[in-house]
């Protein structure tokens, strides 16, 4: 098929070239210690050299986004390796973290995920006050007092099954309740407009 152009406003849509991306992203890879070498850099990231099985060429990424695809269920397979690009596509999948790869990538890749997924634990709810479609927290968390808003009126706190709570702010920092049931009388009541 040859090559079709087509000009529109400045811009020149190439058919060719969207066909090869499109046929890349789709393409799904498959990372194991034996086609990946990851390596920290200088400034904390980590980077990705991939080797194609067909071509037996290396890739090189200077720096990786690691992403759960199941980060409340099966935190430990699925994971996803990304460009840290705007479109952020996708390099390749690790199915199993404790199988697929060393224990010293796992670590590496783990610390990436626990700074993407940072999500205090609330222990203890001081207030929660509701005012002008906005919910303004106080409460203590694994890692000291917190304070933050929330909308009322959207998805900012969601059940992830009978007990835990996901809680979203308005900046999208992530915070969550394991077990509701285990806060006492007086902070039920506070949180009741959510559950």
């Amino acid at each position: 098929m040859g090559m079709k152009q087509f000009e529109g406003a400045d811009e020149e849509f190439n058919l060719e070239q969207m066909e090869a991306e499109t046929e890349q992203m789709l393409r799904l890879r498959y990372i194991t210690k034996a086609n990946a070498v990851f390596e920290r850099t200088k400034g904390g990231f980590v980077a990705l050299d991939l080797t194609d099985a067909d071509t037996k060429e290396t890739e090189h990424y200077d720096r990786i986004r690691v992403v759960r695809s199941f980060p409340f269920t099966d935190r430990n397979h699925y994971v996803s390796i990304r460009t840290i690009d705007e479109k952020s596509k996708e390099i390749g999948m690790i199915l199993d973290m404790e199988k697929d790869i060393t224990p010293e990538t796992r670590a590496m890749l783990e610390e990436q995920m626990d700074i993407r997924y940072f999500t205090p634990i609330i222990t203890k709810i001081h207030s929660i006050k509701d005012e002008y479609g906005h919910a303004y927290f106080d409460v203590e968390t694994e890692q000291g007092p917190c304070k933050f808003v929330i909308y009322m009126n959207s998805s900012s706190v969601v059940n992830l099954s009978d007990v835990r709570l996901l809680i979203t702010d308005l900046d999208g920092n992530r915070f969550e309740i394991p077990d509701f049931t285990r806060l006492s009388a007086k902070e039920l009541k506070m949180l009741d407009l959510f559950l």
